[in-house]
């Protein structure tokens, strides 16, 4: 690998850094109080394992063990039903589930990885959205 490369954040992105320049709000990706859950057709009840608050999902986010910062976003119905798993599930904020595409979360991850760029994020999971800004570092 060339040192040009080495020092290239973006090298092995689809995307440059002007793809996520900015603030990017993504709609509707974020674990709710309203995220759709199962309802046990005999009973016609939601079922235990499929009961929580953004506050629990939060907490579950928060308390992953990584340098990266955790959102909260919404387990699918059938995960919840096949594995009996949580409405939730953790991961980076630039997930690819929260972007829509493989593409940003390698543009986010490469910019959140850069000394060159400041990346900050907002999880309103009242609403659901998750607010992403990207900037350059002004050299001094």
């Amino acid at each position: 690998m060339t040192e040009e490369l080495a020092d290239d954040p973006f090298h092995d992105c689809e995307l440059g850094p002007d793809a996520v320049l900015g603030t990017q709000t993504f709609e509707d990706v974020l674990f709710t109080d309203d995220t759709e859950t199962p309802v046990d057709v005999l009973t016609g009840q939601t079922p235990a394992h499929s009961q929580a608050t953004v506050e629990e999902a939060k907490a579950f986010a928060a308390g992953i063990d990584t340098d990266m910062p955790q959102i909260a976003l919404p387990a699918s119905v059938e995960t919840q039903i096949e594995t009996r798993s949580e409405p939730y599930t953790a991961a980076a904020f630039f997930h690819f589930k929260a972007t829509g595409s493989l593409k940003f979360h390698r543009a986010y991850h490469a910019a959140s990885k850069s000394d060159a760029f400041t990346v900050d994020f907002e999880a309103d999971y009242e609403s659901g959205n998750l607010t992403i800004t990207v900037e350059w570092l002004v050299d001094s």
